[in-house]
């Protein structure tokens, strides 16, 4: 399976984006809410239609940074977002990314990634992370298929995969998922050793 570019646009294209909630979810919203500084620097990759960097921006933080391989949903956030910063809409392989980020949301992302590539999205994430930092979001949290994202994970799983590089100051069930997804996300909130 190629998840390039040309496969993510297609998704866009047909409307084949089951994963989309149609605003942000309230796993982040609410960690959101208790962030004071809004001078941090944050990253979303693999944002797609990206609610939450649109909530973010109406909340008063700037340094927003959004990733996609797909143009398509860049252009639906500046649509619903017209003061959003052009610049920081990136279109691009996070895995090529170079900056540096206080915080990273994960949101969908790593679920959409080929599972052979998640110890490379630690290493990653470790990288653009500023000492300090912290990745922040939600995981899937149902049984691995070989067939096309969303692929699952488990906890045990993911403890295994972050906890060398990162401080686990939560990874637990979410207990404020959306409907849909209740039972089957789990809550990250790691810091960059």
């Amino acid at each position: 399976m190629d998840l390039n570019k040309r496969y993510w646009e297609k998704r866009y294209e047909e409307g084949t984006t089951g994963w989309d909630t149609g605003g942000p979810t309230k796993p982040l919203t609410d960690y959101i809410d208790q962030i004071e500084n809004k001078d941090l620097k944050i990253l979303i990759p693999g944002a797609g239609n990206a609610y939450e960097a649109e909530y973010l921006f109406q909340k008063g933080f700037n340094n927003v940074y959004v990733i996609d391989l797909a143009k398509q949903p860049l252009e639906n956030l500046k649509e619903r977002a017209l003061d959003f910063p052009d610049d920081q809409l990136i279109q691009e392989d996070f895995f090529k990314h170079q900056g540096s980020y206080d915080l990273i949301l994960e949101q969908t992302f790593f679920c959409a990634i080929d599972p052979a590539s998640r110890t490379s999205y630690v290493k990653k994430v470790e990288e653009i992370l500023n000492p300090g930092g912290k990745l922040v979001g939600v995981l899937w949290s149902v049984p691995m298929n070989e067939e096309q994202p969303p692929f699952g994970g488990s906890m045990d799983e993911y403890m295994a995969l972050f906890s060398p590089q990162f401080h686990i100051n939560t990874l637990e069930p979410c207990y404020n998922s959306i409907k849909p997804r209740m039972g089957r996300e789990v809550f990250i909130h790691l810091t960059k050793v």
